[in-house]
């Protein structure tokens, strides 16, 4: 075939939708492992400071939203932070709600939606919409772009994060493995590496995601291209996360 791509056997012709849930990440499964992350990746732990400096920087929001808020990390700060705030948790996966509802029980002004974000009814409603790592797994990113701008009233912040390079699996096994040896020697790198083998097996599958076109990668200059077009002005831009992935700050336009 042109594209390079053996055919299918017979009687094995896929539909496209099929075909996306091949490769799409099992995030469910994902979410058994997921916070691993936060405790042994230097690099999330990284970008969790980030945005807990960010919320102490700015004028406490009335309204927060976490748009594709996993297991609830980036709500658990907010919910923290801003007490007196009221914290809307998105996320269109059962297997992550599940674990954000059982992390951030003790936290009464989070609640908890089980919806993707083109589903989400509240316009004008957001000071604070955060999305972390989940605009580049969406459909259409110039609406969904478009959809975040809707949440927030004129003048709020949007606090986005998005992985835009291809996962490259073998480098960041390489940065785990030697920071967690230097850390934790050579037997408890081995003992959370295979606590986490299922985090491994699910960014090879983002990877492919990739690969396939399903999920979204871009520079740094083409998200911030459209996340202009979608009405915000950049108030801050950077590369972040080893260079996987771009943090802009932004201010919606009135």
């Amino acid at each position: 075939m042109p594209d390079g791509h053996a055919a299918p056997p017979s009687g094995q012709i896929h539909s496209p939708e099929t075909q996306a849930r091949e490769v799409r990440p099992d995030w469910s499964a994902y979410a058994t492992a997921y916070d691993l992350l936060s405790d042994h990746n230097p690099a999330y732990r990284a970008l969790v400071a980030d945005f807990t400096a960010f919320l102490g920087s700015i004028e406490r929001p009335r309204v927060i939203y976490d748009i594709g808020g996993g297991t609830g990390n980036y709500t658990e700060v907010a919910a923290r932070l801003c007490p007196e705030s009221e914290v809307h948790l998105m996320e269109p996966d059962a297997g992550m709600i599940g674990h954000a509802r059982a992390k951030l029980a003790a936290h009464d002004n989070v609640r908890y939606h089980n919806i993707a974000l083109e589903d989400v009814a509240a316009e004008g409603a957001a000071d604070l919409v955060i999305c972390v790592h989940a605009l580049y797994a969406m459909p259409g990113q110039g609406q969904r772009l478009d959809d975040l701008r809707r949440l927030l009233r004129p003048g709020g912040l949007l606090y986005l994060i998005d992985l835009g390079r291809d996962m490259n699996v073998g480098d960041w096994r390489g940065y785990l493995f030697s920071h967690l040896k230097k850390e934790r020697g050579l037997a408890g790198a081995l003992r959370v590496f295979w606590q986490g083998r299922e985090i491994a097996k699910q960014n090879a599958a983002i990877r492919k995601a990739q690969k396939s076109g399903l999920y979204w990668t871009h520079s740094g200059a083409e998200l911030a291209s459209a996340v202009s077009d979608a009405g915000f002005d950049i108030l801050r831009q950077d590369s972040v996360y080893r260079d996987y992935s771009d943090l802009l700050v932004c201010r919606a336009v009135s």
